[in-house]
């Protein structure tokens, strides 16, 4: 089987699964039909696939990740080459682009508090990425761990903020996917909004330490929709992983700070140079 023909039996597949949309006509074009099948993907509750269609599904994203380009550590350079001069330097380093093609031991999803992902049709946001290109085992995990924890905690438990989630990485290069919810912003910018943030650096490198995972990419965590300042974000990541990496210098072989847009480059570089 193909790509087209993958494409093809996924999209059938997952009309026929959704009773809301089994009347959807399928576009005739290949683009149009990757965006329905992302759509449908994006849309769908968390539980399990048929095996079969698993498979396809499985043998799909692998070959548009593929395609994509994955992106090893050894493709990124560490600040070191560009002359910065910070302490950990031979092992931090700032990569723009799509976290998704990063072979990693784990790379960090910004997620909301219910811990499912975004369920919103094509949407941009770096927890839709990751959990469509992960493909539909990931929420299904998520909604296992969240029906655990609710069991302990209560029916109306919520993911705390800067508690962090550890999923396997299912279809995606990196093994591992570490979800944590990232402070909000909706007003003035406070020392304890700082901390929650500066807590969820700091939570994922202990969860990377106590797993045995030496390579972590991080997201620009609670930026965007969650309005913390990109800027004084970068300051916070920066400072709060070299002084975790003070406290145990041989832990990590490399941090990653993922950024996807110019200005948050900038900044990086700027903490880092």
């Amino acid at each position: 089987m193909d790509q087209n023909e993958r494409l093809a039996c996924l999209t059938k597949q997952f009309i026929e699964d959704s009773v809301q949309y089994r009347d959807l006509t399928v576009p005739s074009d290949t683009e149009g039909r990757k965006r329905l099948l992302r759509s449908l993907m994006n849309i769908r509750m968390p539980k399990p696939l048929p095996a079969a269609v698993q498979k396809v599904q499985d043998a799909y994203l692998q070959e548009r990740i593929r395609r994509n380009g994955i992106v090893t550590l050894t493709d990124i350079p560490v600040i070191a080459e560009a002359g910065s001069t910070h302490l950990f330097a031979d092992r931090i380093s700032v990569w723009q682009g799509d976290i998704t093609r990063l072979q990693t031991d784990a790379i960090v999803n910004a997620a909301n508090s219910q811990m499912l992902g975004c369920f919103v049709p094509m949407h941009t946001c770096i927890d839709n990425c990751i959990h469509t290109f992960a493909g539909v085992q990931l929420r299904a995990e998520c909604a296992r761990q969240m029906r655990e924890l609710r069991m302990k905690y209560g029916d109306d438990y919520e993911q705390p903020t800067a508690v962090p989630m550890l999923t396997e990485g299912y279809n995606l290069p990196a093994k591992k996917v570490i979800h944590i919810v990232g402070p909000i912003v909706s007003g003035e910018l406070t020392e304890e909004l700082e901390q929650d943030l500066a807590d969820c650096y700091t939570n994922v490198l202990d969860l990377c330490l106590a797993n045995g995972l030496r390579s972590v990419a991080f997201c620009c965590i609670s930026t965007g929709v969650f309005r913390f300042p990109n800027r004084r974000a970068a300051g916070i990541a920066v400072q709060t992983v070299t002084d975790w990496q003070e406290e145990h210098p041989d832990a990590m072989e490399r941090v990653i700070f993922n950024v996807f847009k110019d200005e948050d480059r900038e900044f990086y570089e700027q903490e880092l140079y």
